[in-house]
């Protein structure tokens, strides 16, 4: 059969077309097979229809049909993966950072396609990336500082999902990486111990080149943590010392076991060491009493419960002990003549 399509131009569709109701006899009947075969000589015209109007159309609605296709055939493409995903994947974090990385990869794949649709007349791949360079670099400048921390974020690694980083002076827990921002789960601030707050802070892919990035988990998840003890001049700080360094111990040197292994592992890859990863109680004098300070390495996100756990053990130990008191600030009234040392009291009328 021949359909014509455009211009005395005729389409073979290499059917047998049957005859039409009317041509046939009366008394004929329609087979399944004829049914099914006008079916599809029916689909093969509307099809030739089609080529034939989407000739007809500009240039201009030929790119627009094919970028429509481009994205539908892409969103498909995109739905069809993070179902799978979904389906297979059932850690949370992977299955977040491999949906963050196929939605960044389709979208870059349609903007390179899309991009040959609209830009082919220009001849080049060179030409149509020096243009859209060129208008970026002018008119996007805080954007493309952006990208190009991304891509900072993402081949250098100062941080990652799920780290906790300080930049700045923002802290939190890193919960999502953008194409321009990164999130934190913000800590600290009017919170104590690096808690989290519950605000969600949004900060610029760009900052990681203005501002100092700190990292507490990467290369050696733990951090130092130190607990003023002040007491009274009075009281025997010998014990007390003794009394603070056995609770240092014992709450916090399951931890020092831990770090010794991560240390040595960061090592390999920073310069990093300690001469010592055992708890310590460093003394200190200042104008209220005697400051003994309890220095211990505890996990990051383990800080507050550590230090409830060991102020605790102290205010018991403490309250078991009539020559251990706690030093505040307070003003007090000193007589030489009566409290001070024999060989150092003042005599009587000086």
């Amino acid at each position: 059969m021949l359909t014509p399509v455009r211009g005395g131009v005729y389409l073979n569709t290499g059917l047998h077309t049957p005859r039409p109701p009317e041509m046939r006899p009366s008394n004929a009947t329609w087979s399944t097979g004829e049914t099914e075969l006008i079916a599809a000589t029916a689909a093969v015209q509307t099809l030739a229809d089609a080529l034939a109007r989407l000739q007809d159309v500009s240039p201009t609605e030929q790119r627009l049909i094919q970028s429509i296709a481009i994205v539908l055939i892409l969103v498909a493409t995109r739905w069809a993966i993070l179902l799978l995903l979904r389906r297979r994947v059932e850690d949370v974090k992977n299955r977040y950072v491999w949906g963050r990385t196929i939605t960044y990869l389709i979208g870059f794949i349609a903007f390179f396609l899309i991009g040959r649709v609209w830009f082919q007349a220009f001849g080049s791949l060179a030409t149509f990336f020096g243009l859209i360079g060129a208008g970026i670099a002018v008119a996007l400048k805080d954007p493309l500082t952006n990208l190009a921390g991304l891509v900072f974020i993402l081949w250098r690694r100062p941080f990652r999902i799920g780290d906790r980083i300080q930049i700045g002076d923002a802290a939190g827990d890193v919960i999502d990486i953008r194409l321009f921002q990164f999130t934190l789960l913000e800590i600290g601030n009017w919170v104590d111990a690096d808690q989290s707050t519950g605000r969600l802070m949004h900060i610029p892919n760009g900052q990681v080149f203005q501002q100092p990035t700190a990292n507490y988990t990467i290369g050696f998840p733990f951090i130092w943590n130190e607990i003023p003890v002040l007491v009274t001049f009075e009281s025997d700080w010998q014990a007390a010392r003794e009394i603070l360094a056995d609770i240092a111990k014992r709450v916090a040197a399951p931890f020092a076991s831990s770090a010794e292994k991560e240390i040595l592992e960061a090592s390999r890859k920073y310069l990093i060491f300690f001469s010592t990863l055992q708890p310590a109680v460093y003394l200190n004098v200042k104008d209220s009493g005697v400051l003994l300070t309890i220095r211990y390495a505890c996990e990051v996100r383990k800080r507050r419960g550590t230090s409830q756990a060991i102020w605790e053990e102290i205010l018991n130990a403490f309250a078991a002990r009539d020559d251990i008191d706690f030093a505040y600030p307070t003003t007090r009234f000193y007589e030489n003549t009566r409290e001070g040392k024999p060989g150092a009291r003042a005599e009587p009328g000086h």
